[in-house]
């Protein structure tokens, strides 16, 4: 599977559909993670859940190396924070929002249990971008989207800026 998958965007109500837990780690798996990778690059994003092109099970992958070096693509699936300590504050987007940033605070180290793309159990102590990344992507696990952590107000915001986008596209064809 080498062509790239659909990113849902907000609203479309798959993203908020709770993943269920990998079970079968399998060819059909890996093409979906391979997939999934190149789906990322292409974008561009740091990470992608498997929820963002409709399968709603539990995998993300995530690449946080900065751009001058070689990618380092992460595969978890099944993951768990078992620990969080300390807060940061950090400007975030996602594939699956449309034109949108804000700053969002979460735990700025967090320990996650999962397991790896052969089925090996991992743990992973993530710190800042790492850590929010993992938190970002697991939420969308969970059917929870970055903008859920936002003020009320700057949410409703964006959901007008949004209609208008929406409306705009419409008639243009």
């Amino acid at each position: 599977m080498s062509d790239t998958l659909k990113i849902y965007r907000f609203p479309d109500q798959v993203l908020r559909t709770k993943a269920a837990p990998v079970e079968n780690i399998d060819g059909k798996l890996q093409e979906l993670i391979d997939g999934m990778t190149e789906t990322m690059y292409k974008a561009p994003g740091i990470g992608l859940a498997a929820i963002q092109v409709g399968k709603p099970i539990s995998l993300v992958v995530y690449d946080i190396s900065p751009p001058e070096e070689a990618h380092k693509i992460n595969v978890i699936m099944n993951p768990e924070i078992v620990s969080r300590e300390g807060s940061i504050t950090y400007e975030e987007a996602c594939l699956s929002v449309y034109d949108y940033s804000a700053e969002v605070k979460r735990s700025n180290k967090i320990l996650v249990k999962a397991i790896d793309r052969e089925g090996n159990p991992i743990e992973i102590e993530a710190e800042g971008l790492h850590a929010v990344c993992l938190q970002h992507e697991i939420d969308h696990l969970n059917g929870v989207l970055f903008i859920d952590h936002i003020s009320s107000l700057k949410r409703s915001l964006y959901k007008n800026r949004l209609k208008k986008i929406l409306s705009k596209e419409e008639q243009q064809g």
